[in-house]
């Protein structure tokens, strides 16, 4: 694995593949058929769990918890204490348990502390507000917080948040000032922003 880091305190199964420039810091624990992509960055006392998939360019801040049946694409951000569930039924009893995957995609950023209640999809380039606790789906380029987490606005591949420069027939052009990227985004889901 050319340039890849494990410290010597991570506990990595031998059943896990992991792309060249990875760098897995202390106390990282790595479950069995895990795949990490190229140039990822796992901090201090993550935890993946078993058939995790990750993709390139991926940085899991220290202390995040990634459960079976999470994948996540590539470059996503995923903040520090941020926790992914599996279950929506969760009892220490249940023998019948069963896995809502969840998926994060490409270029998506998740703030510190949020929780990602199961079965949502996040997606490309939106940004999840710290302490947030996603319950739906995320779209892309969605800017969304709170608990539940709610929509308020759009951002750019920056993460700079958009504004709304023009109608378009069914469409609402937005723009970011700082980049100059334009998006267009239906009507109807423009209306369901949460001021």
């Amino acid at each position: 694995m050319k340039n890849t880091y494990i410290h010597p305190t991570a506990e990595i199964s031998d059943k896990t593949e992991i792309g060249e420039g990875t760098k897995i810091w202390h106390w990282v624990q790595v479950r069995e058929n895990v795949l990490i992509g190229k140039d990822c960055i796992l901090g201090k006392s993550v935890y993946v769990d078993f058939d995790v998939r990750i993709g390139d360019g991926v940085k899991i801040q220290n202390f995040v918890s990634v459960y079976h049946g999470v994948t996540i694409e590539d470059d996503v951000f995923v903040g520090p204490a941020t926790t992914f569930t599996n279950d929506l039924y969760p009892r220490a009893f249940n023998p019948d348990f069963r896995l809502y995957p969840t998926k994060v995609k490409k270029g998506a950023s998740i703030g510190a502390n949020s929780t990602i209640i199961c079965g949502v999809t996040i997606g490309r380039y939106a940004m999840v507000g710290a302490g947030s606790v996603v319950t739906d789906d995320v779209l892309d380029h969605a800017l969304v917080y709170g608990n539940p987490a709610k929509l308020v606005g759009f951002v750019c591949k920056r993460g700079r948040k958009m504004k709304k420069e023009k109608e378009i027939d069914n469409t609402i052009l937005m723009k970011c000032i700082e980049c100059g990227e334009e998006i267009q985004i239906p009507k109807e889901i423009y209306s369901m922003i949460k001021e």
